[in-house]
């Protein structure tokens, strides 16, 4: 699993166009680390009660915590804001363009805690702040893989290397479909259950094919051919023939893989010369596609036979049940 540092100034730098950002202070606070996603808004500490006082997680100051600092005095309101900020808080935003205090950007300043100024009203702000952290935080992995967007579900293709994962994703990007990552998918957890896949900046939609080399998808088929990131719904995992090996015939007995704490589909597929495994590719998406939409072809498939010989059984009884009167039939 990825480590991600976040650090005051990284923050800033990425966020300060999405965020509407005013730097107040110096850069002196910019080497803080993040290290909690959550946010807090500080009412209660600026009031006084500071037992449960999450100052490790990023301060807002909206409208109500802007008005109660005006509403006191110069000496009262130097007095909370230096309890305030005696803790080690690793950045405060102001939002709705609230006049600040002078006394806060001095103290903080002194303190080396950095101060920005937003117009965004509170909660839009903190929605999208919000947003980052948790895409920052997020659990991730990578995996030695290819990742294709197949008529709007992303495939992950897994197998050993040189069974043909590159070759499969070329096929189907020529056949219309869309390339997110080859040789190593890097994959984000967001929220519960929704696995994000993506390449690394510096291969970024590059096929690795022995004996040609490396091919720009973009440059070479357009940006048709491409897409950024990707929700992964389904794993394939490509494996070599065995004629010993039990492979599943009726698509009943479901797999899964575990991703991260996530739970997706799994098809094993056996790949051998003369198979096409590009139209397969497809089928497993438009599979996916009506599973999605509630039809679900092998139980749909077992219901009807099912129904079908409960219909034969109580025929045959409806026979044996006549029979049984001829048999009585003594005339």
């Amino acid at each position: 699993m990825l480590n991600t540092k976040l650090t005051v100034g990284k923050l800033f730098d990425e966020c300060r166009t999405k965020l509407k950002l005013e730097q107040l202070t110096s850069d002196a606070g910019f080497n803080r680390e993040i290290t909690d996603s959550e946010l807090h808004r500080p009412g209660l500490a600026l009031a006084g009660f500071i037992e449960l006082f999450t100052y490790e997680r990023v301060q807002i100051l909206g409208n109500t915590e802007c008005q109660y600092l005006r509403s006191l005095d110069a000496e009262q309101r130097i007095k909370s804001l230096e309890r305030f900020l005696q803790f080690e808080i690793p950045c405060i935003f102001v939002t709705n363009d609230n006049e600040i205090p002078p006394e806060l950007v001095q103290i903080a300043t002194r303190r080396y805690i950095s101060v920005f100024k937003s117009s965004y009203n509170t909660t839009v702000f903190s929605h999208l702040l919000s947003d980052y952290l948790n895409h920052m935080f997020a659990a991730r992995t990578t995996v030695h893989g290819t990742l294709v967007d197949v008529y709007g579900i992303g495939l992950l293709f897994t197998g050993r290397s040189g069974i043909g994962k590159s070759e499969i994703a070329l096929d189907l990007v020529e056949r219309g479909h869309r390339l997110v990552a080859d040789d190593l998918v890097i994959i984000t957890r967001r929220g519960e259950e929704i696995l994000m896949g993506e390449g690394r900046d510096i291969s970024e939609h590059i096929i690795e094919i022995r004996g040609l080399g490396l091919i720009d998808i973009r440059q070479t088929f357009g940006i048709r051919g491409v897409r950024i990131h990707k929700r992964i719904e389904t794993e394939v995992r490509l494996v070599e023939f065995d004629t010993d090996a039990d492979y599943d015939r009726t698509g009943l007995d479901e797999q899964t893989a575990n991703v991260l704490g996530v739970d997706i589909p799994l098809v094993t597929l056996p790949i051998h010369p003369g198979k096409n495994i590009t139209v397969i590719a497809e089928t497993i998406a438009l599979n996916q596609q009506l599973k999605v939409h509630g039809h679900h072809t092998p139980r749909e498939f077992n219901r009807r036979l099912m129904e079908k010989m409960r219909r034969v059984e109580r025929e045959h009884l409806r026979k044996l049940k006549t029979r049984d009167f001829l048999d009585k039939d003594f005339e």
